[in-house]
């Protein structure tokens, strides 16, 4: 589904021949930008935006998003080169009629930096990931912190802490993520305490816009735009630590805490009966390694019987079983995809989605027998080593969801609900000859933003995280995120997560938890695609962030800080405009 829009521009093929070597391949045939045509070139195709910024690179390049399915073959894309130049591009966009949009590692699937379909030809990326990645450590301070320029990856970060004996207790897997990017979209990872473990100073088990002691952002100062920084005390920051894109963050400074070794151990023997089963069962259950370890996800691949269980567990010395990593992305038959794994996904797009239990009991397979190759079922190592383990050569898959807000109590019957409902409805299909889902489910559990866990004077949790505590819900401490995954371009694939969301959304509503979406991932789904549910866009969103949340602190409190910290709307789309307007 490549972006049409009114802009003069090349095929896909034209571009790949004008840059050659432009584009460097990745897993199953995709690619990413990397050289460009710079601009007062020959070759150029779209319309030169007038008196561009001196000093500041301009060229186009291509744009995709993770999963593929926002794609332009070339955009106008900038790279500052400090936060200045910032400045001074966002003041040029505004008296010149263009919107500049902050772009990451493009590890995403939302239209929150690109929108399908809408032109393109105002509109500038600006790559924050080659100039404006510094990274400093201040090991010495109370707490501990780590500043960071927005296209500085989570990688470089944790490298950079752990020089220090530092570290994140709560990190996403994919550690290319840049920083501003992770907090745009409220990245987290699949930490949770263990029974009777406490937080340890400077960490957290919610996101990483808890860990934000302080940010610069470039805003808008009643002339002009111009740098402004606000401390967690500052109200105006509560709604920049979670964003979706409506603002652009230049310096960010977060909290850390003491390192630690883990242990990573992987089961693939556990029946999902026994693995998803409601409170109280005994057994090898989610609910028992979330007790005893804390950090646990399950991924559970279409049609087999058997997750893949990941449980991380606090491991100072290494145990006599394990195997020692001295580095991150540690499953390699998952980063970079097998042959038969692509043959069938081959078969998929082609046509045959009648093969997906076939592809789901191959990936399972793989899954088992890679284990095995690599030794890596045991694994030992610093916890940043632990855990990234997504890569740029995973196989990219579209992916719906989002967390549900409960108490930890009750994180075994929100997962037996879901797994059950999930089970019957593609059994259903099945029996009808229907294949609209052929990816993973993945199941995680992570902390909410606790105040308590900011060791900084703070005006409270981020406003419109999906990982905000409800006020009036002081017992529900976790978010359990419930994704499915699915091939793009899957026949029904789109009504299918409709059909879930609704459903989470009617289920997760009620005295025992609510629903909210993982704001990096598929949500508002119509019946043929993603972020086109105008109700819930418009009306079923914003009263999730007004539900038990004081009037001064909820998604209209949100808005306002957007639009008055940036009133002619220059870090927007037409999507954000729908989304928040």
């Amino acid at each position: 589904m490549t972006i049409r829009d009114s802009a003069p521009r090349l095929s896909r093929r034209g571009f790949l021949a004008v840059g050659a070597g432009a584009l460097a391949a990745t897993a199953v045939g995709g690619w990413t930008p990397a050289h460009a045509i710079p601009f007062g070139s020959s070759d150029a195709t779209l319309p030169a935006p007038p008196s561009f910024p001196e000093g500041i690179d301009l060229y186009q390049q291509a744009y995709q998003n993770w999963s593929k399915e926002i794609m332009l073959d070339s955009i106008w894309t900038c790279a500052p080169n400090n936060a200045d130049d910032v400045v001074r591009l966002t003041n040029w966009a505004h008296e010149n009629g263009y919107t500049i949009r902050p772009r990451g590692a493009m590890h995403g699937w939302t239209p929150l930096t690109i929108v399908n379909g809408a032109p393109v030809d105002r509109v500038i990326l600006a790559d924050t990931m080659l100039h404006l990645n510094s990274v400093s450590v201040n090991p010495g301070g109370d707490p501990a912190t780590v500043t960071a320029g927005p296209g500085a990856t989570l990688d470089a970060i944790t490298s950079a802490l752990q020089a220090h004996g530092l570290g994140f207790a709560n990190l996403p897997a994919p550690g290319v993520l840049t920083i501003a990017g992770s907090l745009a979209v409220n990245a987290h990872g699949a930490a949770l305490p263990a029974d009777g473990e406490g937080n340890v100073p400077g960490h957290t088990f919610g996101s990483l816009s808890n860990l934000v002691t302080e940010l610069t952002a470039v805003v808008w100062d009643g002339s002009r735009y111009a740098l402004r920084t606000f401390t967690r005390a500052d109200p105006d920051i509560t709604a920049l630590l979670t964003h979706l894109g409506r603002t652009f963050l230049t310096s960010v400074t977060l909290q850390a805490g003491p390192n630690y070794r883990m242990r990573c151990q992987s089961y693939t023997d556990i029946d999902w009966r026994e693995l998803f089963a409601p409170a109280g069962t005994s057994g090898r259950t989610f609910e028992s390694f979330v007790s005893s370890t804390g950090r646990a996800e399950a991924i559970w691949y279409p049609f087999t019987e058997k997750p893949w269980m990941k449980v991380w567990s606090l491991a100072p010395e290494k145990p006599a079983e394990s195997r020692e990593v001295t580095g991150p992305y540690n499953y390699p038959f998952s980063d970079n995809v097998p042959e038969p794994i692509t043959d069938l996904l081959g078969q998929l797009t082609g046509g045959n989605p009648q093969i997906a239990p076939l592809f789901g009991q191959t990936y399972y397979g793989v899954t088992v027998a890679g284990l095995a190759a690599t030794a890596s079922s045991d694994i030992w190592g610093w916890s940043k080593d632990l855990q990234f383990y997504i890569k740029a050569t995973t196989l990219r898959l579209t992916e719906g969801g989002g967390a549900v807000l409960t108490n930890r109590a009750n994180i075994a019957n929100v997962i037996h609900d879901f797994t059950q409902w999930f089970n019957e409805r593609i059994e259903h299909y099945r029996g009808l000859g229907q294949y609209p889902l052929n990816g993973p489910v993945e199941i995680r559990c992570c902390g909410l933003d606790q105040s308590s866990d900011v060791r900084v004077p703070s005006a409270g949790p981020p406003t419109i995280a999906a990982t905000r505590p409800r006020p009036d819900k002081p017992e529900w401490d976790t978010a359990i995120w419930l994704n499915v995954l699915g091939v793009p371009g899957t026949p029904g694939m789109f009504a299918f997560y409709r059909e879930m969301e609704q459903w989470m959304r009617q289920r997760y509503n009620g005295g025992d938890s609510t629903f909210r979406p993982e704001w990096s991932k598929g949500w508002a789904f119509g019946p043929e695609l993603p972020y086109t549910d105008d109700h819930i866009i418009t009306q079923g969103l914003p009263d999730t962030y007004r539900e038990g949340v004081p009037a001064d602190e909820n998604w209209d409190t949100a808005r306002s800080v957007y639009n008055r910290l940036d009133p002619h709307r220059v870090y927007s789309n037409t999507f954000i405009d729908r989304l928040l307007p």
